[in-house]
């Protein structure tokens, strides 16, 4: 048999995805490859293919479970023989799934990259394996394997290390969904992947809606989303298991067929869950960022960000969950200042498997959340935004995303941006520093107790600004940030602090503007209800 009568035969398509035969020919030829395919492009027949046609055993490095399981129960109901092995198996079902590999009984065993360190994996595996020969290895999420891609893992620093303990080199394929050009170049370094034919199909999905909100009230903002789409498939992620709970438990009492998924739950319920959400018993699945990899369900139809994930690479390959049947579908991101803090929080205080603080890598991580804090901010095209992180050019505007669909108006700001810094400037004169919505509270005048014990209503910036509306502060506020005439200082409970920029607020000639939303009479921008309610106009 040929690729073609494998792809009818065994996984019953006709036709292969743009890059799907070139990639199989080049590891048909030989050729390490280095594949960039966004979510849903048909990573795994590019190597399930050849797995079939090539002699000896295919060896899967995936770092999930749940994928690993999906896989295996998909290839065996096709006719493939396949295994895996992961901290599932018990000792018995392990050592057997070894010595069934060794007498060549599969061609696609899965792994886990912790089963290749030491004392992970039996040394002799390599060995028993090496009789029928492993003449393909495959990294799948191998951007887990660069120390600037999004989600490293140490594990899969091991791998290069056991492909050099066999007698003879495999061919060598790392497949990943997202990667910029930084991160592609130091997993072909990483894996020493030999000459590899690299490819990548391009991350333009044309049938994915895109949309930013930034809600005063969350929890309102996602049932207003929700209304529309009651019945429709779904995905909504939470950053934390408790906001998952929380979230799920306010969808059901409102009678939303809605399930939940996270690491804190036992094997059973998740697997149950899952299953519930792939058989449309309940079409609304809350989860963390543990669950979407390897799920087969095409006709998701909207993808939901509760929280702003740390970087574009996270968001990106969880919101191209959506629309994998190639129907138009929607990916909102419900945006607020507070995921920033929180996430830069947990970056900071971030530590390797052995209890190490990374410098460099918080570093690097804080660069990511910059970027993906911009995409929740800009207001260019959204879709052109995501386009150019990953290296490629998009149009201008897209029409098919938030910002292309609201329009926008430059708007001179320099009065109130200058009443923002001048309430920063006075408040450092007397030693003390707040966060945005305190300052806000002294330049609209609020009589609060904290502001009366700190005597923060006997400065001169005290209501200066009483009537400008509290969202429209923090939209310059925002501004001034990203455009480091102000700053952000400290973790947990971050402040605001002057930049060495702010003085040129203050020249002359100097004019502050920003893009903010008109109103329909074409004024000064719109609040944030006129916003939701022309998006709204969409459905």
């Amino acid at each position: 048999m040929n690729k073609a009568d494998i792809l009818k035969n065994y996984f019953g398509y006709t036709r292969f995805r743009p890059g799907q035969a070139e990639l199989i020919d080049a590891i048909l030829a030989g050729r390490d490859v280095l594949a960039v395919m966004p979510t849903g492009a048909g990573k795994s027949l590019c190597y399930q293919i050849p797995a079939l046609l090539l002699e000896g055993l295919t060896l899967v490095i995936s770092p999930l479970i749940s994928l690993m399981k999906d896989q295996v129960a998909a290839l065996r109901n096709a006719g493939v023989p396949a295994a895996f092995l992961n901290s599932s198996l018990g000792p018995g079902e392990y050592t057997d799934t070894i010595f069934r590999a060794a007498a060549g009984e599969y061609k696609i065993l899965y792994i886990a990259p912790e089963r290749l360190g030491r004392g992970g994996l039996p040394v002799q595996f390599a060995e028993a394996a090496g009789l029928p020969g492993i003449s393909l290895v495959v990294i799948d999420e191998a951007h887990c394997v660069s120390q600037w891609g999004h989600d490293f893992r140490p594990s899969y620093l091991e791998i290069t290390a056991f492909i050099r303990q066999l007698a003879a080199r495999p061919i060598t394929a790392a497949f990943t969904a997202t990667a910029t050009g930084k991160v592609r170049e130091d997993i072909a370094r990483s894996l020493a992947l030999n000459d590899p034919y690299a490819l990548t199909t391009g991350f333009d999905r044309g049938n994915l809606y895109f949309e930013v909100q930034k809600p005063k009230d969350r929890m309102g903002a996602l049932l207003e989303c929700l209304a529309p789409r009651r019945g429709k498939s779904g995905i909504i992620y939470c950053s934390t298991r408790k906001t998952v709970e929380e979230v799920c438990r306010a969808l059901t009492m409102r009678g939303f067929a809605a399930t939940r998924y996270h690491a804190g739950l036992d094997d059973r319920e998740r697997r149950e869950n899952q299953d519930d959400f792939i058989c449309d018993r309940k079409p609304v699945m809350v989860a963390t960022n543990a669950f979407g990899m390897g799920i087969d369900k095409s006709c998701v139809s909207f993808v939901i960000h509760y929280n702003m994930p740390k970087n574009i690479e996270s968001y990106y390959q969880e919101a191209g969950r959506a629309g994998r049947d190639g129907e138009k579908a929607d990916c909102i991101l419900l945006y607020s200042p507070q995921d920033v803090r929180i996430n830069t929080f947990l970056i900071n205080n971030s530590q390797d498997d052995e209890g190490i603080k990374d410098q460099a890598r918080v570093d690097h991580n804080l660069a990511l959340l910059k970027e993906m804090t911009f995409y929740a901010t800009t207001s260019d095209c959204l879709r052109s935004r995501l386009l150019a992180y990953f290296g490629e050019s998009g149009p201008a505007c897209c029409g098919n995303c938030s910002n292309c669909n609201t329009v926008f108006e430059e708007t001179d700001v320099t009065i109130p941006a200058r009443k923002i810094i001048s309430c920063v400037y006075r408040l450092k004169e007397r030693g003390r520093a707040f966060g945005k919505t305190m300052v806000i509270s002294i330049l609209r005048g609020a009589k609060s107790e904290k502001i009366r014990t700190s005597h923060c209503d006997t400065l001169s910036t005290y209501g200066i600004m009483a009537d400008t509306d509290s969202h429209r502060i923090r939209q310059v506020m925002d501004h001034l940030i990203a455009e480091q005439y102000l700053g952000l200082e400290g973790d947990e409970y971050p402040v605001l602090a002057l930049r060495p920029k702010y003085r040129e607020a203050f020249g002359e000639e100097k004019a502050l503007r920003m893009m903010l939303p008109a109103t329909a009479r074409g004024g000064m921008a719109a609040d944030s209800g006129t916003v939701a309610r022309r998006r709204r106009r969409r459905f």
